[in-house]
């Protein structure tokens, strides 16, 4: 009976520390990329980047599927070296990084345009360069919105499903995380071991929603702070 449970949330954790560390990374620098970018192309490069949040999950695990699938432009050159994504533990992460991204995206490019240009300026006047601008100003100001951010996308990870499933499939000890392990509990008719996985993954939800309130608080606090 525990490895009913142990298994799918093993699983997750391995997918969701995996997922968000990766999306931490791409998320702060498309923000920091497209904050900086002004060419004609902006508008369309910030659609793409929020496009899994609008599209249904299934619809981007089909997209996922056919991208790295045996005949599609990555699934080829992987195969080639011996590599197959489709129903391994790697699709869970790469479902939940392209589901959890417009959330780390979004919440991060936010707080990146809430630091007042004015300080960067003088940072730039004193003669730092944009790297260490990035890294000494806009990162330490805009902190506590990334974090809120950082907290929002590992929540989505952890919820996430029908991208899940469509990529990586059911494999009980390889790729059913606990929404996929919900799943298939229902269709089996065990309604315990759903409900225990289901109260698992509530009470991350409100702690993370809780944390993410502290930061917003923090976030408010600290732009009063500078202004005053």
């Amino acid at each position: 009976m525990m490895d009913t449970y142990l298994s799918p949330i093993w699983i997750s954790v391995r997918t969701v520390l995996t997922a968000t560390a990766i999306t931490f990374f791409l998320g702060i620098g498309a923000a920091h990329w497209l904050g900086r970018y002004t060419g004609r192309f902006r508008s369309i490069m910030d659609g793409i980047f929020i496009l899994p949040m609008v599209l249904p999950p299934t619809v981007v695990g089909f997209i996922l599927l056919v991208i790295f699938g045996r005949n599609g432009p990555i699934g080829k050159i992987l195969m080639e070296i011996g590599v197959n994504i489709i129903f391994s533990w790697w699709a869970t992460v790469i479902a939940a990084v392209v589901m959890a991204f417009p959330l780390m995206y979004m919440t991060t490019r936010g707080a990146f345009e809430q630091v007042e240009p004015n300080i960067k300026d003088a940072a730039r006047t004193l003669g730092a360069s944009e790297w260490r601008v990035f890294w000494t100003v806009t990162m330490p100001l805009a902190w506590p919105g990334v974090a809120a951010a950082t907290v929002l996308a590992l929540a989505r990870t952890l919820g996430e499903f029908g991208a899940t499933l469509m990529l990586a499939g059911n494999i009980p000890g390889r790729t059913a995380t606990i929404p996929v392990a919900i799943y298939f509990s229902i269709q089996a008719n065990d309604y315990q071991s759903a409900a225990v996985m289901a109260g698992i993954v509530m009470i991350f939800s409100v702690v993370a929603l809780a944390a993410v309130s502290y930061w917003q608080r923090r976030a408010s606090r600290s732009r009063r702070v500078i202004i005053s």
